[in-house]
């Protein structure tokens, strides 16, 4: 891959929950999200607090000074372990993940929230 610089060591990235964002230390690239609650287990709608909760990645960005270094990946690897660690299925909204990350991690798909779920449990 010539003219890509490859960083010296693997970017610290620092979840910032408060603004709902994985992040590099000098917070010049992020990924944003949103934690909801699905209808999933609540079927009608009535009972509220019985869904699952998933984590719906919207927007990576990457500053052009900083990419070809393989920072959204690195983000994304966060996001996806901070779900995984925390048992949450993920809807990749961001094109980023849907048409780059996941066809080259395919090992993560099975994060990805499966509309096929909510089918199954309504029964």
């Amino acid at each position: 891959m010539a003219g890509r610089e490859i960083p010296a060591e693997v970017p610290k990235i620092v979840w910032n929950g408060t603004q709902r964002r994985f992040e590099t230390e000098d917070k010049k690239a992020y990924l944003e999200y949103v934690e909801r609650e699905t209808e999933e287990y609540g079927g009608n709608g009535r009972d509220k607090g019985k869904g699952k909760v998933v984590m719906e990645l919207l927007h990576t960005f990457v500053p052009s000074s900083k990419r070809g270094l393989g920072l959204a990946s690195h983000l994304c690897v966060a996001a996806f372990t901070h779900a995984k660690s925390r048992s949450l299925t993920i809807i990749p909204t961001c094109t980023y993940i849907s048409d780059t990350f996941l066809p080259r991690n395919p090992s993560w798909n099975s994060l990805v929230y499966s509309e096929d779920i909510k089918a199954s449990s309504s029964m």
